[in-house]
């Protein structure tokens, strides 16, 4: 009889001692599942940041292309070679493409070397046609 009363006492110690035991457990994964979290969160800030960074660096860029366009545009109309003449004038990453057609490539030279000359202007990409229906109001 004396296994049987012993039984009784040492199952439910047991089963106390694992109910007891049981939120350790749980703070251990708790604990790793906030690590990790905390892990994830940080690196979403920094992915954020670079993104907003990109950000900023594009459209500091995009504002400088198209202040170099205009400046371009300017000194073009203001030029007595290639003022009447229909350039296209764009702007990527301080590099100036030209495209449109000119009577000459005299002018077409021209344009470039005007475009060239504009400051923040790093390379002229000369694409301009000649032809002989080109305008030159």
């Amino acid at each position: 009889m004396k296994g049987k009363h012993s039984l009784k006492f040492v199952a439910p110690a047991v089963l106390l001692g694992l109910a007891m035991a049981m939120p350790a457990f749980a703070q251990e994964s708790a604990g790793d599942a906030m690590h990790s979290a905390g892990a994830n969160l940080k690196h979403a800030g920094a992915d954020t940041a670079a993104a907003a960074e990109d950000a900023y660096t594009g459209t500091k860029i995009e504002v400088k292309d198209t202040t170099i366009t205009a400046k371009v545009k300017s000194a073009m109309k203001s030029d007595q070679t290639v003022g009447g003449t229909e350039i296209h004038v764009s702007t990527t990453a301080g590099v100036v493409t030209l495209k449109g057609q000119v009577s000459s490539r005299e002018i077409a030279d021209h344009a470039a070397d005007v475009a060239s000359k504009v400051e923040g202007v790093k390379h002229v990409d000369n694409q301009l046609m000649v032809s002989s229906a080109a305008r030159t109001d």
